[in-house]
Order: C-alpha cells, then structure tokens, then sequence
C-alpha cells in the first residue's frame, strides 16, 4: 500500500511489535509468534493515521514450548511445526519504521534482536513503562488491564496480532489533557534515541 501523504514531513512512520515466546529467559527460549504493524502518524499530534504493512507469523522453536507459556498464549508444539517466520517481509518493515513500539519494550526487543539484529539499532518505545499509568489513576499497566479500562475488546488475549492491534487502538487514545498516549511516547523519542546512541 503507497500513499503520498507519507512523503509530508509532518508524517512518520513507525512499527508496533509483539511476540510470543516459549518462555521468559531470551538466553535460550526462542520466539514462536510475531506480529508487526507498520504505521503511519503525524509527528504533531500523534494521531495514528493508518496500517501501511502488518504481519503475523508462527515460528517452530528448536527448544520445548514451557508449560508456563503455554498456560499463557496457548500455542502449542503442534500448532508451530513446520512454521517459520518471513523474515525478508519483516526486516523490511523494520527498517521502514523510524522507531518501535512494543508493550514491555525490553522483553520484546531482547528476543527480537536475536533474529532481527537490524531491530536493535531502532530506538524502542515502551507503551508500558513510557506511559505513566498509575498518575493517571490506572491500578495496573498490565495490558489486558489497560485495554479492559480503556473498554477495548480483544478478541484472543495474549496473541500477538490481537495484542498489537489492540495496542495501537489504546495509543490512539487521550489522556485527560487531551493528547493521544502515541503523543506522549514520541516526546521520550529523543532522549531514547540519544541513550541508545550512547
């Protein structure tokens, strides 16, 4: 999908990331799923414009799926065999964006730069920690907990592409001063850039 508008100087674009893993330890758990979203947005007002790529793919891991992840994403052995993620089409949508968001930055980047080492070199914003949730009165900023504040219905939690697109509908909110959550993560994007850069 091409659109003019994405040459105007007011539009960015950006990647909104999430996995699923066989477990918690990046050191020797693997990803087993991965959605992408690229996007278009206006750097004034953080408003997200639209879908310019997205992608979601099953990977077979070369270690067992925990019991524990399981539990969480319910993916199964059976569910990945054979199954290997595109990564041509991914690292073009990586290098497209001019920064990435995941929610739990840090546990998503520390897989994804194992398959993606060009994701690394990205400033990455955490939809997470960036925003500062119990400020603004929310007792959790678990996501499954946000989005039921929020009133966002997913409809399979703890997949990666209903995660991701449920993610960007709670960016695409206000806060109570009347800027979008998107806005208030780009206002961290340089002092993240320059900490990743040092």
């Amino acid at each position: 999908m091409t659109n003019l508008h994405i040459q105007d100087p007011l539009i960015g674009k950006a990647a909104f990331i999430d996995v699923e893993t066989t477990g918690l330890n990046p050191a020797v758990e693997e990803i087993i799923e991965m959605a992408i979203v690229l996007f278009s947005y206006h750097r004034q007002t953080g408003k997200i414009l639209e879908t310019i790529d997205q992608y979601v793919g099953l990977r077979e891991p070369s270690c067992p799926i925990s019991p524990g992840a399981y539990r969480v994403h319910r993916i199964s052995k059976k569910a990945v065999q054979g199954k290997i993620l595109d990564h041509s089409r991914i690292e073009t949508m990586i290098n497209q964006a001019e920064f990435i968001i995941a929610h739990n930055a840090q546990f998503d980047l520390s897989f994804v730069k194992r398959l993606f080492p060009e994701a690394a070199s990205k400033p990455w914003l955490c939809s997470m920690t960036g925003i500062n949730w119990y400020r603004k009165g929310y007792r959790s900023r678990g996501l499954q907990n946000l989005l039921t504040a929020h009133d966002i219905q997913v409809e399979t939690a703890h997949r990666a592409d209903a995660d991701v697109r449920a993610c960007l509908l709670l960016l695409s909110h206000q806060n109570p001063e009347g800027k979008s959550y998107l806005l208030e993560l780009i206002e961290r994007l340089q002092p993240a850039a320059k900490e990743q850069s040092g």
